[in-house]
């Protein structure tokens, strides 16, 4: 099935074309490591994540590169403001800047094994490609496309047409927000810095270029630098999140077609921020939450990653804690059906008649369909809890208990949000406090003492189990 995709370049859906048949190059732009990880970052990279898992599930080799910005990314998002965010970060924390670098570049990657991410082939580090940069910057300068002032070196955009393509801005709008910080150095207000000169920078290199002086990348240089290293000159796919548009990528996509004049990317994709409580995410307000803090919350990365993917990148997705026990509701629905089904293969529970077979190729159509219609995962999730209904009903054979099992092993391997194919115990996942009720009722039924027998079955129903009896003896199932 076509798998067609939102392009913010040009606001349509577009069809999936890569540049060389049967493989797609995917850029996403990864964490700046100053600090822990929170969930509104994690919002962008499982979307990333889910992305190249249903392109791969479609037929197609995938390379897949993240980076690290470990240096350059400014503390305020306009063309020129702020401070170097590492730098921020060593002031705040008396560490070194490399020394936090390499804390929050550990604690990424514990994240993205909590939240089942499958790693990207290659996550460079913006600090191990500072000579790639040169060579782009020696080039800009060669072409007169950037120039230098006091060491400094800039992006002149009147030098590229196209600046604003991405983002839809006009001239006057990019204009004033270029003035947020003003810099007598540029030719024009807009214009972007390529390499800084700052003497008390903790992160500095000798320049990569001829005649330049001592100093560090700017933010957007590096991403155009480690996309051309790994993917070449031209990709399918480059994601973010929204506020990657502007400045970010349109300076990308400046600075890259000026350098090789060519398109760099065919579809750009960004995700929509997160919501915490139907509010922008703030410490002062005190819903931020960073991955560290939901998982000693005593939620699972698995149940994160639920809430995180749970609705379609381009929508609002509000996130809450009544959210996470919802996603651990319905990874248990998921993955009791699932035991059922693994009883029923196994041997363990006694086959049934029912052919799954419609319902399997019905779900499995419903969930690519969905997925092909960039990335509904909402849809696609709906098509999984209508098969989980019809497993649930039917009393399958063995032979459509295996067909049933290997259609949630795809949803899975997409979604990554149900986990590994469960164990099929003799009493689910039901809550201690259930099963020691089942305990009672099998020491009343031994007794005799069938009204208290049928009590305690009447407690376990309350609760929304139920009592299944089997010659390997009684478990719980989730009504």
């Amino acid at each position: 099935m076509t798998i067609r995709l939102r392009n913010t370049l040009t606001r349509q859906l577009e069809e999936l074309r890569p540049l060389v048949p049967g493989k797609v190059t995917m850029y996403h732009c990864g964490p700046t490591v100053y600090s822990s990880p929170h969930i509104g970052n994690f919002r962008s990279f499982l979307f990333a994540d889910v992305l190249r898992r249903f392109v791969e599930d479609q037929g197609y080799e995938v390379t897949q590169v993240m980076n690290i910005t470990d240096v350059g990314h400014l503390t305020m998002d306009d063309i020129e403001g702020g401070e170097d965010k590492m730098e921020a970060a060593s002031k705040r924390t008396g560490k070194t800047a490399w020394d936090i670098a390499q804390q929050y570049t550990d604690e990424f990657r514990d994240c993205q094994k909590q939240l089942r991410v499958r790693l990207p082939h290659h996550m460079p580090r913006a600090t191990d490609f500072i000579q790639q940069m040169g060579a782009i910057i020696a080039d800009l300068l060669a072409k007169g496309v950037a120039y230098q002032v006091n060491g400094n070196v800039y992006f002149s955009v009147e030098k590229f047409p196209d600046y604003g393509k991405l983002s839809g801005k006009v001239l006057d709008e990019l204009e004033a927000g270029a003035r947020v910080a003003v810099n007598d150095e540029k030719r024009d207000p807009r214009d972007f810095a390529l390499w800084k000169l700052d003497d008390k920078h903790q992160m500095q290199w000798d320049a990569p270029f001829p005649g330049g002086a001592r100093g560090f990348p700017g933010w957007h240089i590096e991403c155009s630098a480690m996309s051309m290293h790994y993917l070449g000159e031209q990709i399918d796919i480059h994601t973010g999140g929204e506020d990657n548009v502007f400045p970010h990528h349109e300076c990308e996509i400046a600075q890259t077609e000026a350098h090789t004049h060519k398109r760099f990317v065919s579809i750009w994709m960004h995700a929509r921020h997160l919501l915490v409580d139907n509010t922008k995410m703030s410490k002062s307000l005190g819903n931020f939450f960073t991955v560290s803090d939901i998982l000693q919350k005593g939620y699972s990365g698995l149940e994160l990653r639920y809430a995180l993917i749970r609705v379609q990148y381009r929508q609002t997705l509000n996130f809450t804690l009544q959210g996470l026990d919802e996603a651990r509701a319905a990874i248990g629905r998921v993955n009791e059906a699932r035991k059922k089904l693994v009883r029923v293969r196994d041997g363990a529970e006694r086959a049934g008649s029912d052919d799954l077979a419609v319902a399997v190729q019905t779900a499995q159509d419903a969930f690519t369909a969905a997925m092909s219609d960039d990335l509904n995962v909402s849809e696609a999730l709906a098509a999984v809890f209508e098969f989980v209904a019809a497993c649930n009903k039917a009393q399958p054979t063995q032979e459509s208990a295996k067909a049933a099992l290997l259609a949630f092993a795809r949803f899975e391997d997409v979604l990554g949000c149900f986990g590994d194919e469960p164990v099929a115990d003799a009493t689910g996942s039901a809550p201690a406090e259930l099963l020691e009720l089942l305990e009672q009722r099998k020491a009343a039924k031994a007794a005799k003492n069938w009204a208290e027998a049928d009590a305690l079955r009447d407690r376990i129903a309350q609760a929304g189990w139920k009592i299944v009896d089997t010659p390997q003896g009684a478990r719980l199932e989730q009504v």
